[in-house]
């Protein structure tokens, strides 16, 4: 996609401080957007503003708990009042720190503060941040709200059982919205992602799981941030506009075969033929 397809247009971009919500953040950016980077960490998204600042783009930095509606309230005043208008809304923000991960597993060994935390910040709050962009939206008759989901949102796993159902129900956000305001140039859409690590987390995942994981996949690799950015930069611009009530998946092919798939192509290598 070249350069420019998002001349002038004010992004939202929630959990924008690190991560995928960071180079979310570079992407649209880089394509001409005017960015509002969101976090409930007002010292890290001031340093991903001016870094992107430094770059030549614009943007602020607004520390925002997006599980309160007061505070979302706040922050898109804060951002139409600075950039006078809101395009794109990136529901991009998650819970899914060790803590939280060790609360959120089986059901039965739930922690109920961790499946509650989990609906707080990524089901409510992308449903306030909705809320309160989309009317701004309404008034320059087009937007689009892209919602990341997970792949744990459609298929069943051992853990993360909180997290999986509130990334589910973010695939059904993003469709009521394109039923409800489509008429009214809202369009809306869920990202499906796979896999996609920064450099640090690697580190921090066992090897063998992550080859787990990558043995999985369709692509060579896991994906890479900037993959899912791209897709992000595709679902925000004009190239999408009959697109919408869609979910997207960028996630290697990662949940479109069987799951005996790997363990069969083990099989087939040792008879040496895919005959069955």
């Amino acid at each position: 996609m070249s350069k420019g397809k998002l001349k002038d247009r004010v992004a939202v971009v929630t959990g924008a401080a690190g991560g995928l919500g960071a180079e979310a953040a570079r992407v649209l950016a880089s394509h001409g957007a005017k960015i509002a980077i969101i976090d409930i960490n007002g010292e890290m998204a001031d340093k991903m503003a001016a870094e992107i600042c430094t770059k030549g783009g614009e943007a602020i930095a607004v520390a925002t708990d997006i599980s309160q509606e007061a505070s979302v309230k706040l922050m898109v005043e804060q951002v139409v009042g600075h950039f006078g208008r809101i395009d794109i809304l990136h529901n991009n923000a998650a819970i899914l720190s060790n803590e939280q991960r060790e609360g959120d597993r089986d059901v039965i060994n739930m922690d109920v503060d961790a499946w509650d935390r989990a609906m707080a910040v990524n089901l409510r709050g992308a449903m306030l941040c909705s809320k309160y962009c989309i009317p701004e939206m309404i008034k320059l008759k087009r937007g689009s709200v892209i919602n990341v989901a997970s792949g744990l949102g459609a298929q069943g796993d051992l853990t993360l059982s909180a997290y999986a159902a509130s990334k589910a129900a973010l695939i059904m956000l993003a469709r009521s919205i394109a039923a409800q305001y489509g008429k009214q140039g809202i369009r809306a859409n869920a990202l499906l992602i796979g896999l996609a690590p920064a450099e640090n987390a690697h580190k921090s995942m066992p090897a063998e799981m992550l080859q787990i994981i990558r043995d999985n996949h369709l692509t060579p690799e896991l994906g890479t941030p900037k993959q899912i950015a791209d897709a992000v930069a595709f679902l925000a611009c004009d190239e999408s506009s009959f697109v919408t009530g869609s979910t997207l998946s960028v996630d290697g092919g990662f949940g479109s075969h069987t799951p005996s798939m790997v363990a069969m192509k083990s099989l087939f290598e040792r008879m040496g033929s895919n005959k069955m």
